[in-house]
């Protein structure tokens, strides 16, 4: 028997860390497949970014924002995980580019648009 899984992929500040591994649980308890960050840069991985340049810096940033609109190319919906209703600059940048996917977006904390 194969299922219809509904895929999501997880994007929001990776100084929430708890949030999204929580949020990866309940979705995947739900029957969905999840796709979340590969590393959490503002909290816990910083041995990434110790002793780059600053080239190497942007350039890693760079290919790991390329990286997660890959992964929501490969999602039927994103989850945004916005504790206390922070969105940054980033997620903004997946936000908008799922909608203009056509993805559908929900959010952890409800937001006015």
């Amino acid at each position: 028997m194969v299922k219809d899984y509904k895929v999501i992929t997880l994007c929001g500040s990776t100084r929430f860390k708890d949030e999204f591994y929580k949020v990866q649980k309940d979705l995947t308890l739900k029957g969905n497949i999840v796709i979340s960050v590969g590393l959490f840069g503002h909290s816990g991985d910083s041995e990434v970014w110790e002793n780059m340049d600053e080239g190497t810096l942007t350039k890693t940033k760079e290919m790991l924002d390329d990286m997660h609109k890959r992964k929501i190319d490969m999602c039927d919906e994103i989850f945004v995980i916005n504790v206390n209703g922070y969105i940054g600059d980033s997620t903004k940048s997946e936000i908008e580019y799922a909608k203009k996917e056509g993805k559908k977006v929900n959010y952890l904390e409800a937001i006015e648009e």
